[in-house]
């Protein structure tokens, strides 16, 4: 009887414990620790579970990222309509207006990309009206066909459904650069079917690759998408009833402070005061020296002391750095430290490949002299690199900072390979190994069990189909597109090797390494003097992986807020074909409507429509394909020796990894993480050392005071604050370009000049003559 006692008050008190407990992480986190799960035995009912029935059925109840156990809900309804009418007519219009609008700002001089979170916001209240007037009528009914067009009140989960087809608008399509490099940089023909297929098939060919890494990116709780959480956050507040705490405000009342503050704000850098995008102050201590504004200016130089007030400027290139965890935050400051004060001062003053002749930062191309090189000088007839011309018009140059960040990606590309095999490759072999057998799940997948799966095989026809759509377009279309059928199944392999490791680190810090160097250096080398080969090559390889990642993150999405998975592939399926349709067709159309559109060379100097991203994918085609691997950086070209930079790549983890073992008590040594480091600066150009700076004092106050100093703070609003300033930046960014900017309405002052740095962009070389720039 004393045994019995004994076991029972122990017993007794681990439930007093577990209650107090569950008690304690309700109250703290908004009640998402509350857990409902099937019952064991599959029955339809839900009904919440404590740690030790979960640690009984062999799931894992706390998750291992803190970040996802204090913001993702451990709940689900699997009764809850998904698929309704107005999941239909708010996604799809949400995925048209939003390809429309980001492609029609691509190609401006401050290009804009507008988030889904816009659309996330905008279709609540739309939602919500709906679902008070459309009619409830029961349609079919008693037949197997039975349906409504409004089952109730709009619910959270349709909400995310519309929020993944808005994702496939937010954005660009990649594919949009070779449209728009042939056409209007290279003033060549292509026609709107070839366009089309290379558009459709870049963007359909990454479902393969997420349907085959789907089971190692996404179901492991280690593979948490940082980028998730924002929008996890955003859908509570949205929907969740919490009531305020006292003293206090609830997540939905302080999201929508945070968005009419940042609405309210951003009239000042947007409209107002255009100098608060890059606040450059120490140019201004000298306006006749150019070294000086060479040092400060945030646009054009090193960037010291300039900072961007504008949440534009902070989260254009890098994302929100709220969203960033501190670790991958502490490695992007450190690497563009590194670049930017040590790499590029050191180069460029040493006048390392002939650094004084062009500007200390420019994606330009120029001549020996510092000029601009003509390149429509060095193509023949048939749109392959006249060899003849070339030697006449003499060896292409950049600046060495354009030369350095390539050398950068040659050490980023050979350092992802080593960091996830020595750092990851005995967790992949566990899950490799798991997927034949039995293994240990995390709650969220074991409640995501409840749903049907997508068959492997969905993936593998659409894969099979679009590859050979590929071939024949490219086949077909050669005398355009030049890229041959082996470069098609060259370019599909490089991006299945390429897509698990880059999945990994994206998945875990929220960057992702810019490998699109990797496609172009072996096209490059392996068919010269074909531009357009090399474009599609890239998108093929590179893109298509870029865009599998994409699926992945929401395939995250949808496991965090229990979607079922087969009503996932399906909005993202016919999100991507109508999101590609748009872009298209919206690309088309400016191409035929605004005269030298993206030609820097006949557009004034203030054009709207100078679109530095498509330049800066011109100049790529031209170094990687029309000049090809050899003439650049193999034997016959100048930049030879930043081919040194793949073994410095391949040597930065492996030192890592030896002193992990060798101090394995010190935490801090795996957190270096040299992917992320050796590629912080892979977005520059066209991104600026402003964005850099802003974007790293941001997540430091973010990932590590207020994480650190004040984590029931950071828990609760951390994510709704970047959803906040996501939401209102681009709302009245659309607000001021649809009542002002579309009509030419500007305000001329002082303030509205771009930074005051206007020498430094100037050469420094003795006896090079630039337009507005003293000569030596």
């Amino acid at each position: 009887m004393a045994i019995i006692m004994i076991n029972l008050f122990k017993n007794l008190k681990f439930l007093h414990f577990q209650w107090l407990r569950l008690a304690y992480l309700n109250l703290s986190s908004g009640g998402q620790c509350e857990t409902k799960a099937t019952k064991l035995e599959e029955e339809e009912e839900y009904h919440f579970i404590g740690e030790a029935a979960a640690m009984e059925a062999g799931v894992s109840y706390e998750c291992p990222i803190k970040q996802v156990d204090v913001t993702v809900p451990k709940t689900d309804d699997p009764t809850i309509p998904v698929l309704t009418f107005r999941m239909w007519v708010l996604g799809l219009s949400s995925c048209i207006v939003l390809s429309f609008v980001n492609q029609f700002f691509w190609y401006r001089s401050q290009p804009l990309i507008i988030s889904s979170i816009s659309a996330q916001i905008a279709v609540v209240p739309i939602g919500h009206l709906m679902a008070k007037k459309i009619t409830k009528r029961v349609f079919l009914k008693g037949s197997r066909w039975e349906f409504t067009l409004n089952p109730g009140p709009f619910n959270v989960k349709e909400h995310v459904l519309i929020t993944i087809f808005a994702n496939s608008g937010a954005g660009t399509v990649y594919a949009t650069h070779i449209l728009t490099a042939v056409k209007l940089l290279y003033k060549r023909n292509l026609t709107f079917i070839p366009a089309l297929l290379v558009m459709t098939t870049t963007q359909v060919l990454g479902f393969g690759w997420a349907g085959l890494f789907r089971k190692f990116l996404v179901e492991p709780g280690e593979m948490w998408w940082p980028s998730n959480l924002v929008q996890v956050s955003l859908f509570r507040a949205l929907h969740e009833k919490e009531k305020r705490p006292k003293g206090g405000t609830t997540r939905t009342q302080f999201f929508l402070i945070v968005f009419i503050c940042s609405f309210t704000y951003y009239v000042a850098p947007g409209y107002l005061i255009n100098m608060l995008t890059s606040f450059s102050w120490v140019c201004w201590l000298a306006p006749k020296s150019i070294l000086v504004q060479q040092l400060g200016s945030g646009l054009e130089g090193l960037g010291i002391g300039s900072i961007g007030l504008d949440w534009s400027t902070i989260s254009s290139y890098l994302g929100s750095p709220l969203a960033s965890p501190w670790f991958a935050t502490a490695n992007v400051a450190l690497g563009f430290c590194l670049v930017m004060y040590v790499m590029t001062p050191a180069t460029y003053w040493s006048n390392v490949y002939n650094a004084k002749n062009f500007p200390l930062y420019s994606e330009k191309l120029f001549t020996s002299n510092g000029s601009r090189y003509n390149i429509l000088s060095i193509i023949d007839s048939n749109f392959h690199l006249s060899k003849e011309q070339y030697v006449k018009s003499g060896p292409l140059n950049m600046s060495t900072f354009f030369a350095m960040t390539y050398g950068l990606g040659f050490a980023t590309l050979s350092a992802t390979i080593v960091h996830v095999a020595l750092f990851n490759g005995s967790e992949l072999w566990k899950q490799t190994k798991g997927a034949f057998g039995e293994k240990k799940m995390d709650i969220h997948t074991w409640l995501m069990k409840k749903y049907k799966s997508v068959p492997n095989w969905w993936f593998f026809v659409i894969h099979v189909v679009n590859i050979a759509t590929i071939i024949f377009a490219c086949e077909y279309y050669n005398d355009v597109l030049q890229l041959p059928w082996w470069g098609v199944l060259l370019a599909c392999a490089i991006a299945f090797f390429f897509t698990l490791p880059i999945g990994i680190i994206t998945a875990t810090t929220n960057q992702t390494p810019g490998l699109n160097i990797v496609t172009e250096y072996v096209m490059g080398y392996m068919y010269p003097g074909r531009p357009v080969a090399n474009m599609c090559f890239k998108v093929y390889g590179y893109i298509s992986m870029t865009q599998a990642l994409t699926f992945l993150a929401d395939f995250k999405l949808g496991h965090y807020m229990k979607i079922p998975p087969r009503s996932m592939f399906m909005a993202q399926v016919v999100g991507t074909v109508v999101a590609v349709i748009v872009y298209v067709i919206t690309a088309w159309w400016l191409m035929a409507t605004i005269p030298n559109l993206c030609d820097t060379t006949m557009l004034p100097a203030d054009s709207p429509w100078r679109c530095p991203m498509d330049n800066v994918f011109f100049d790529a085609s031209v170094i990687w394909g029309l000049i090809g691997t050899r003439r650049i950086f193999g034997n016959l070209g100048a930049y030879s020796n930043v081919n040194w930079f793949f073994l410095l790549g391949a040597i930065a983890p492996l030192l890592v990894w030896l002193m992990h073992k060798a101090f394995p008590k010190k935490k801090w040594i795996p957190l270096i993480h040299m992917p992320v480091l050796l590629g912080s600066t892979a977005m520059m150009p066209p991104a600026s050392a402003v964005n850099f700076t802003s974007w790293i004092i941001v997540g430091f106050l973010s990932g590590f005071v207020i994480f650190r100093y004040k984590p029931k703070l950071w828990e609760r609003y951390n994510y709704v604050v970047s959803g906040g300033l996501d939401a209102g930046t681009a709302f009245m960014t659309i607000l001021i370009f649809l009542t002002l900017g579309s009509r030419n309405i500007s305000i001329d002052w002082w303030g509205n000049n771009p930074e005051g740095c206007p020498l430094a962009s100037c050469p420094t070389a003795k006896g090079i003559v630039v337009d507005g720039c003293p000569v030596f």
